[in-house]
């Protein structure tokens, strides 16, 4: 059990670490065209992006895929990019039928699904690193994705808390604090895309 919990606490760590932000700002940039009342959508993409990389974390952390981690580290801000890019095209007037009718969201849980794959291939990189040569992994596997399940639900509670604050109390029109939130996530994911070590050797 001591094993569990210090496993659960390192997933936690892992993607709330502020040293580490790439995947807190995609979790921001999923989050940003939503407000506190949608938490059920939000909920439903989190949990496609949460399939996603469970999958791929879990296949390769047993090293059944394998990958070049610095094409991943390249990719995971590129995908953040993608999905900030995506929310410049928000309306507020569809987002309410999107509401009502949550199949209409179906393309943005494909892509936090699809995303998620890639991401679950980064967060494996730092589990293999812990586990080392661990014979039994099934345990410390499970309990870092909670970890990380329990951050990625902190994350989006917080992001959806300081969008209702801004929208109720700063009086922003939802509008302007979806772009807003897309463009400083995709100016620093755009950063982390220039100064990737592996476009660098290649520039």
């Amino acid at each position: 059990m001591d094993d569990f919990l210090i496993y659960l606490g390192l997933g936690f760590d892992h993607i709330t670490d502020p040293g580490g932000y790439d995947h807190v700002l995609f979790i921001v940039a999923l989050c940003a065209v939503y407000i506190l009342r949608q938490w059920r959508q939000v909920l439903v993409l989190v949990t496609a992006f949460t399939l996603g990389h469970s999958i791929t974390l879990a296949l390769a952390t047993l090293r059944l895929v394998s990958f070049r981690s610095d094409v991943i580290e390249l990719l995971i801000p590129i995908t953040i990019l993608i999905t900030a890019v995506v929310n410049l095209f928000f309306r507020e007037d569809i987002s309410r039928f999107v509401t009502r009718l949550p199949r209409r969201h179906l393309g943005r849980y494909v892509l936090a699904g699809g995303f998620g794959l890639i991401h679950g291939l980064g967060f494996s990189n730092y589990l293999r690193s812990l586990l080392g040569h661990e014979a039994d992994i099934w345990q410390p596997l499970l309990a870092f994705n909670l970890g990380l399940e329990l951050g990625q639900l902190l994350i989006v509670a917080f992001s959806l808390t300081v969008a209702q604050l801004a929208l109720q109390f700063l009086h922003v029109r939802r509008r302007d604090w979806v772009l807003i939130v897309s463009g400083v996530v995709a100016g620093m994911a755009l950063s982390l895309i220039i100064n990737n070590p592996l476009l660098s050797r290649n520039g």
